[in-house]
């Protein structure tokens, strides 16, 4: 039988502020380095969008941070499919053989899962990839973790408030959401792309938003105020210039919307003055095909399958995948640069370097000074 999603509805206190995060993926550091950046504190309401694991190093401490979180201040966390991938392996009695080889497959691709977290916390974590392996790994995580399980296990897919619709994925409006299967609103691709519009804002993680935009590699949240909807994922631990993104709302009923991030990247100062290219091109997961035309020493000349454009690619961002030659998240984009602006660094090279301003990722091929204390936080802006 199929798990229908579970709906909380609550009436948020006039006057408190709102911040919403999602897409933790396992980052305590960012975690709390966005919290301290927006002087999180008890009169706020603090509301995460789910899939606070997997993806990242360290699942378990910033499960267990949350937790603690939630004993003491307001806290509304609704599962995201990342979390339910977790509990569908713990809750699981094996009997399920497509899911037993799904997690054959997946567990040694990803050293890193919450799976290994928890069985290594419960001091299992060196049983087979087999029946009686999982068997063993699952009574030791229900046994030693079940505090961590049942937090979990606790957490609503859906939270609506007066104005708000918080959920991971995504919801089609106008449904009874407690009809709505629990595993499609936590895993809902491409969701503004649907054509979806709502009476109240609908916020909502899971896609990382730079894949919306085949031009400009963006990872600021993105807001379409005439559907009313509102997705901030930023590609946290998924991406070399992923983000974690705070939506910001001042009180319950307003819709003047601020967003604030945290990535992690040294800070630069630029020296000089660079026009923002025409025509970039953003070559994103999924599109992400390419053809070698001339290899170099830091990046190689390719063609863009899809596109036909021809873009020079970092040779640490091509791979070979499903289908042939693809590629990591790539831009020709060269930013809009002032001398003064503080830039985040991602990758250099001989010709320049790849960098974020205000949450745009491209190239900025002028001279700049490091920082001599790093900077990792985008300050409270605007959402427009």
């Amino acid at each position: 039988m199929r798990e229908f999603a579970r709906v909380v509805r609550r009436t948020f206190e006039p006057g408190r502020r709102i911040i919403a995060i999602s897409d933790l993926h396992g980052v305590p550091s960012f975690f709390h380095g966005l919290l301290d950046s927006v002087d999180f504190n008890e009169r706020d309401i603090l509301v995460l969008l789910g899939d606070l694991v997997e993806k990242g190093p360290d699942s378990l401490t910033l499960l267990r941070d949350v937790m603690e979180l939630s004993r003491r201040y307001t806290v509304y966390t609704v599962c995201g499919n990342c979390d339910g991938l977790v509990l569908q392996f713990a809750d699981s009695d094996g009997s399920d053989a497509g899911w037993e080889r799904f997690f054959c497959r997946y567990l040694p691709e990803h050293p890193e899962s919450a799976v290994w977290q928890l069985a290594r916390a419960a001091g299992c974590d060196n049983a087979e990839l087999s029946a009686d392996g999982f068997a063993k790994m699952r009574r030791a995580m229900r046994k030693e973790c079940a505090q961590e399980l049942d937090f979990l296990r606790s957490l609503p897919h859906i939270l609506e408030t007066e104005h708000l619709i918080f959920v991971h994925g995504g919801v089609p409006p106008g449904e009874n959401m407690e009809r709505l299967p629990a595993f499609g609103v936590m895993k809902n691709d491409d969701f503004m792309s649907q054509g979806h519009a709502f009476e109240k804002y609908c916020v909502v993680g899971h896609w990382p938003v730079t894949l919306y935009d085949p031009s400009i590699p963006s990872a600021k949240p993105l807001i379409d105020r005439e559907r009313r909807i509102i997705s901030i994922d930023g590609g946290c631990a998924l991406k070399l210039d992923g983000q974690l993104n705070a939506l910001i709302i001042p009180e319950e009923r307003s819709q003047d919307f601020l967003w604030a991030a945290y990535d992690g990247l040294e800070r630069v100062t630029a020296l000089d003055w660079q026009e923002p290219s025409d025509d970039p091109l953003n070559i994103r997961w999924g599109h992400d095909r390419v053809e070698l035309l001339d290899a170099g020493e830091e990046l190689s000349l390719c063609l863009h399958l899809e596109s036909g454009r021809i873009i020079p690619i970092l040779n640490s961002y091509l791979y070979e995948g499903e289908g042939g030659l693809r590629c990591h998240d790539s831009t020709d984009y060269e930013l809009p640069v002032e001398p003064g602006d503080m830039l985040a660094l991602v990758e250099r090279t001989q010709d320049g370097i790849l960098a974020k301003k205000d949450g745009e990722t491209g190239w900025y091929r002028g001279r700049f000074t490091t920082e001599r204390k790093q900077i990792y936080y985008v300050g409270i802006s605007p959402l427009d």
